[in-house]
């Protein structure tokens, strides 16, 4: 996936060559491409293919030495004949769940929300949830946010934790583990954007409709 909040480029192979305008998520089929942007700006590659040594030179790659038996393979779906390169300007694609401030896409292996808004997030309307068996990652690109995380309390209250409200700056990932209730509250002025990145893909938002180009790919 190639993300482009601010800026156009062109992403090309040898054989074919697009343009992908400022605002829009491109869905790259697998192999070498080329990505030339138009002006200075933000641009944002997710993958999932990528190896050992590449995995190891990540800055926080010593937190994954040892597998999180609560987290889920990475599985691919299927994308469907004549799916190549795909490119979804965000303007044109319909809110998801009819909230205007969220919209959902998917790739073969991985699936995102695309979330903004004006202004802070109402206080009154967020979203605490967690998930049992992977990971959310939360990509803050402009604005500023308070993430705000909770475990739930168990029988032994050796293990219990007292609440997190931590700021978080543009620029900035959270991971986010299984098990953890959490919501992100937008803070201050301005414009809000982040993405919140799942692998794989998202089957529930799927089944529920909510993914925007869902129909490229073949259910499991």
């Amino acid at each position: 996936m190639l993300v482009l909040p601010d800026v156009a480029a062109t992403v090309s192979t040898a054989a074919e060559s697009a343009r992908a305008p400022a605002r829009s998520v491109a869905i790259l089929p697998a192999g070498r491409w080329k990505i030339r942007l138009e002006e200075a700006g933000i641009a944002i590659v997710l993958r999932t293919d990528f190896s050992p040594e590449e995995g190891l030179a990540c800055l926080n790659g010593a937190t994954y030495d040892a597998p999180d038996p609560r987290v889920g393979p990475v599985v691919a779906l299927k994308a469907r004949d004549g799916a190549g390169l795909r490119i979804h300007p965000l303007d044109a694609v319909a809110p998801a769940s009819g909230r205007s401030r969220l919209k959902m896409l998917q790739s073969a292996t991985m699936s995102i929300n695309w979330v903004e808004y004006e202004g802070p997030r109402d206080r009154r309307q967020l979203s605490p949830h967690s998930h049992e068996d992977f990971e959310q990652g939360s990509l803050a690109i402009h604005g500023h946010y308070i993430n705000h995380f909770r475990v739930e309390w168990g029988p032994d209250a050796d293990m219990w934790r007292q609440d997190a409200h931590p700021a978080v700056a543009p620029n900035s990932l959270t991971i986010i583990p299984p098990g953890v209730i959490h919501t992100t509250e937008g803070v201050g002025e301005g414009r809000h954007l982040l993405l919140d990145i799942f692998a794989p893909a998202r089957l529930d938002f799927r089944a529920k409709g909510w993914i925007a180009n869902a129909a490229d790919y073949a259910d499991p």
